[in-house]
Formats: structure tokens, sequence, C-alpha cells
């Protein structure tokens, strides 16, 4: 069998490697450094002898190669220290030595500022309005210009060609490929249908891209500077606003339409909401669910994803699949939600 952790790029980052980026930079790591959970990037905790801009700890972060061009992670970048300039909590690299992006051993590779907190509660519609204002704010920024070489979100790049890709490689088992093949062509058919419903009219901003609670720290309210911080800009692009609120919304149609009035009274005191986006939440879904299996089918090389993912791939793993497909036409067949 072939070694694919001694053939992966991230093979080379060692934690020697990873110190050697720090005092590149001159930053002297004292020895404490722990992996980070994050599967598409690898990142990294470091504690430092002497702060940096105020923090005592920072977090590299090792962008995937190949994965992003020096030009769109430099726009990410910059779309954060827009953010940071409007007074929005989003944790953005640091600038050292005049920039953001830096290189080592042949990876691109930012610092950031530690910030703690937790998950953030949603089940308390005082937090949805409070985060609805803010993913406001970051929209308000995101209005303002396009990217120029981030990508769009768009059917193409989130269903079409990931499937196309695990078809070629042929990925699916034959005993669920026709069924997979019928749920994923009666889906894709009615996201199009959707989709280019809402296109005549819909606005494209920047986006946060990856807004799930994850991606959202909450500190004690009480605490200085307590509240909500975003992190991980990793997947910023082009797109209408709503794809930044649907995946706060969780439970059953009333708790996601409760859920979603909550955000949107946050998020309308301080920009409009075209309703009529209201319609794509879930084609929005359904494409990432189809993006999702071909992002860990393309990842399989890299030793953490069979180690962390040891269920994808099976005939199993297809038959949910097919499953989610077809439960994902009929929520697209439903009444969008109205709030």
């Amino acid at each position: 069998m072939t070694d694919t952790n001694a053939l992966h790029p991230y093979a080379e980052l060692t934690p020697d490697r990873v110190m050697d980026a720090l005092t590149d930079l001159g930053l002297w790591p004292d020895g404490r450094l722990l992996a980070l959970s994050s599967y598409e990037n690898r990142v990294y905790r470091a504690h430092l002898d002497e702060p940096v801009q105020g923090s005592a700890a920072v977090v590299l972060k090792f962008y995937r190669p190949g994965r992003w061009s020096r030009a769109q992670i430099q726009e990410e970048h910059d779309f954060a220290a827009e953010l940071v300039a409007a007074e929005i909590p989003v944790v953005a690299p640091m600038v050292l030595n005049g920039r953001t992006l830096h290189q080592c051993a042949g990876f691109d590779f930012s610092v950031s500022p530690l910030r703690g907190g937790r998950t953030p509660e949603l089940d308390d519609f005082e937090v949805l309005e409070w985060i609805g204002r803010f993913l406001a704010r970051i929209h308000t920024v995101g209005a303002a210009k396009p990217f120029e070489h981030r990508p769009m979100l768009d059917v193409q790049t989130f269903a079409q060609e990931p499937a196309q890709w695990l078809q070629t490689h042929q990925m699916i088992p034959l005993e669920v490929e026709r069924e997979w093949r019928e749920a994923f062509a009666e889906a894709l058919a009615l996201v199009q249908e959707q989709m280019a419903h809402a296109a005549a009219d819909r606005k494209t901003i920047r986006l946060h891209g990856d807004c799930h609670p994850g991606n959202i720290l909450w500190t004690p309210t009480e605490l200085p500077g307590g509240g909500p911080h975003f992190v991980d800009l990793d997947d910023a692009r082009m797109g209408p606003a709503v794809q930044d609120l649907w995946m706060l919304l969780s439970g059953d149609r009333a708790q996601r339409t409760q859920q979603l009035s909550a955000l949107l009274d946050g998020y309308e005191q301080v920009r409009d909401f075209d309703r009529a986006e209201l319609s794509l939440i879930e084609p929005l879904r359904t494409l990432r669910l189809i993006h999702y299996s071909a992002w860990l089918a393309r990842r399989w090389e890299d030793p953490i994803f069979p180690v962390n993912f040891p269920w994808f791939g099976t005939p199993d793993y297809w038959r949910g699949q097919v499953l989610m497909l077809q439960e994902q036409v009929e929520q697209m067949r439903e009444p969008a939600l109205m709030v």
C-alpha cells in the first residue's frame, strides 16, 4: 500500500519547521506548540517568549498547497483588514514585517492573535439578534466592492464540477452509483431552477462564506469586548447575503423560523435584507451537501482525513447521501421559510 503520508506535502510541515516560521518573522516561541482542530489547513497555537501586538500566544495557519493562489489569499486578508477597520470583531491576520502573508519551506502561512471563546448559544434569541447585527455590518463592508480574485458561490463550482469529479474518479460504489446519479440529477434540476428564478434581482456581495457556529467565538458580555468574534475567512467568496445566515439555523421548521426571525431582527437594524433570498436556503444547503462529499474525496491522500472520517466512501455512506439528496428535493419543494 502507498504511504500517503510520505507523499502528502503536509508531511514536510514538522514542528521544527513551524517554529522556524515564527523565528523567521522575529517571533520567539517558548516551545509550547499545539495542533488545532483543522482539516482543510494546518493550524497551530504557539506561545511566545514576549507578546507581539499584545498577544502572548498566536495562531499560525498554513494554507493547503494548491487550493488558493497568493492573490486570493491576500484578498481574504485584505477583506479581514477592512472589517477590522470598520470595528467589526473579526480575527484578522497580523501585519508582521509589513505583510500578512508569509512563506516558509514552500508553504504560505499567516499569523493571527489567539482569541478565546465558545460556540454561541443559538437558542438564545438575544445572541442571534446580536450576531445578525454584526453580519449586517460585515455585509455592508462586503457590498462596497467585489472580490477580484476570489470565486463566486455557484452551481458549477459547488455541484456540477464536484459531481463530475466524483464520477470520473469512480468514487461512488457501483451498487449505489445509479441511485446516486438519479438523486443528484433531480436535486440539481431543482437547485438550478430555483437559483435561476432568484438570479434576476439577486445581488452578490463579499461574504464570510462559511458562517457556521464553529466559526463564531462567543465571549461573555460582561467582559471587555464581549460578544461574538468571527474567525476563519478561508471560504470568503462572492454570493447572496443569505449564505451567511442559513448555517446558523437548526431544528424543525418552527425552530428555524424563530431563529431566522431573531437573526433578521438584528440584521435589519443595520442593513436591509432581501426576503426573496430566503428561497435560496434549501438550494444552498443542497450545494453544500454535494460539495462536501467531493471535498472529502479530494483530500483523501491527506492522512488526517482517513483517520477522522473513517466512514467516508463506504456503500452505507453513499446510501446516506442518496437519502439526504432525496430529502433535500422534498425540502426544496416546500414553501420557503417566511418571517
